[in-house]
């Protein structure tokens, strides 16, 4: 009775990605999409996905032969030459399409994303509408791509031309299917580059729908193109000389790996890491406001998003809080996606369950004690999800591994400090530097996060202060590689290199003289 209902629910969109030839479709095969067409894979190897609620088998991934490699590096090569002559205004109308061709198609892309991420409905649509917005900020590239311009002599003037770098490489994570993908290629050809994107294995198909989207708009065949795989097809991203850019966001092992590798290779990269977000909370904090916003931020998508609040670093009497947090998170629905009212939903991998299990059990072993025990959570209509309910560890300290290790669930580790200079020397110890927030009604405290905290990105009574495409997403130290962030004027920055022109043109050399109206004569 459950498959029947979740094949009857999605029918419309499945007919939808049939005709598109898009994954997303119960017992298809995801396709690539080189030059412009979607190509069916001649590869022998391929990876299910599968439904993280049921189980599903949602649709096949291919890993991309070498010679599909090839054939969209070789595309997107090409067609450099033409794009990056298409005048700013034109690409820039493209960007107006596209994020016109998204907000039509929010429904199809936040469906498969519930179906092969395991987000709820709302937390989908909301991955799509952040990346949205960085397609609606590339309208804006006509501001992003000016240069500067000074007479620096008599007669001679200086300026600077920003233009693209060529074939650039995306390498994108599973936790956001949509989001990542558009910081990454709606920069790269707003500036007039060309892109080879590596979805997920795990959760293609937003990709693949926005891979359609472009072609409906007109973006010209081989400017995108999308390829599948693991470690052959980074390997080849990250090596490839026609590639000259690689921007990824994932986790530590990978992004060391293709950091270094690009470097090698001779390519600029962009890498967001790992990261073990804080939350430092003062007593005299709204109470209601800050430990609302900690149980969003912690458990909504079911903790698997980079910048999900994962520590309380709570101070002083803040500390008896905790009773209070757990309230919050019991509350908390645990459900597929798609029903009504789901708060969080299933992670996206029996692995990924396992680990976060392991390192809550970590947790009881090492002394912390659990405050509320999500494992073994139960879902009736879906018995086989891979569900990990609300979890809080409370008593932990800095030694342990479940503060060590970044776990990517729904778990809120509480530690407990006497002073606000103790939680920024805790917070300042930890080896990454993604996000962190204070909740707090004091300015001066405030004022003190801000100017001590090592986190790239601070929230002041704000719990996940990822900022909006006209900034950039900030983090630092051990949770980014790299002198470029993604989005806005840096990312436009990476995607571009400068060119410094120096010109004379003397005024003696002007011909004003007035027009002769005597016979010529030879001299």
């Amino acid at each position: 009775m459950l498959a029947f209902t979740l094949r009857r629910q999605a029918r419309p969109l499945q007919r939808q990605l049939q005709q598109r030839g898009v994954s997303g479709v119960s017992g298809a095969t995801t396709k690539m999409f080189i030059n412009g067409e979607f190509v069916e894979s001649q590869s022998s190897e391929w990876t299910e996905i599968r439904n993280p609620a049921t189980q599903e088998v949602v649709s096949r991934v291919p890993q991309s032969t070498a010679q599909e490699l090839e054939a969209a590096a070789h595309s997107a090569q090409l067609a450099f030459g033409e794009w990056r002559r298409t005048s700013v205004l034109s690409r820039q109308r493209k960007m107006l399409d596209l994020q016109h061709a998204i907000r039509g198609s929010m429904d199809a892309l936040a469906h498969s994303i519930v179906a092969e991420q395991g987000k709820v409905l709302s937390d989908a649509r909301g991955d799509v509408m952040r990346g949205l917005q960085v397609v609606e900020d590339m309208a804006n590239i006509t501001n992003y791509m000016q240069g500067a311009k000074l007479e620096v002599s008599a007669d001679m003037d200086t300026y600077t031309v920003r233009e693209p770098l060529g074939v650039v490489a995306g390498i994108c994570p599973f936790n956001f299917p949509a989001m990542i993908p558009l910081w990454m290629f709606p920069v790269a050809l707003a500036t007039g580059n060309t892109c080879v994107l590596k979805p997920s294995e795990r959760d293609p198909g937003a990709a693949m729908i926005l891979a359609q989207l472009c072609n409906d708009v007109g973006i010209p065949s081989g400017v995108l193109n999308v390829v599948h795989g693991s470690h052959r097809t980074v390997d080849f991203l990250t090596a490839d000389p026609r590639i000259r850019a690689v921007s990824f966001v994932g986790g530590d092992r990978a992004g060391r790996h293709i950091y270094e590798r690009a470097m090698q290779h001779g390519k600029r990269c962009q890498a967001n890491l790992g990261a073990k977000n804080h939350a430092i909370v003062l007593p005299d904090a709204d109470k209601e406001h800050a430990l609302n916003a900690i149980a969003g931020a912690a458990f909504g998508a079911a903790g698997q998003r980079c910048m999900a609040l994962s520590v309380a670093v709570l101070v002083g009497d803040a500390g008896a809080w905790v009773d209070e947090i757990v309230e919050r998170a019991r509350a908390l629905r645990v459900d597929g996606g798609l029903e009504p009212d789901a708060d969080l939903g299933p992670m996206i991998t029996r692995d990924a369950l396992a680990r976060a299990e392991q390192l809550v059990q970590s947790a009881a072993d090492e002394g912390a004690h659990i405050a509320l025990d999500g494992r073994g959570v139960r879902v009736a209509k879906y018995p086989d999800g891979n569900f990990l309910g609300p979890t809080v560890i409370d008593h932990a300290t800095p030694a342990m591994q479940c503060y060590q290790q970044e776990i990517f669930g729904p778990v809120l580790t509480c530690i407990r400090v006497k002073t606000l200079d103790d939680a920024l020397a805790l917070v300042n110890a930890n080896r990454y530097g993604n996000g962190a927030s204070v909740f707090t009604r004091s300015g001066p405290c405030a004022r003190k996060v801000q100017a001590e905290i090592e986190a790239g990105q601070l929230g002041i009574n704000v719990p996940i202060p990822v900022p909006l495409p006209m900034f950039a997403f900030t983090g630092n130290k051990a949770s980014f590689l790299g002198d470029a962030n993604f989005y806005g004027r840096s990312g436009v920055g990476f995607y571009t290199q400068l060119k410094t022109v120096t010109s004379l043109w003397r005024k003696q050399d002007a011909d004003d003289r007035q027009a002769a109206v005597h016979m010529p004569t030879i001299h």
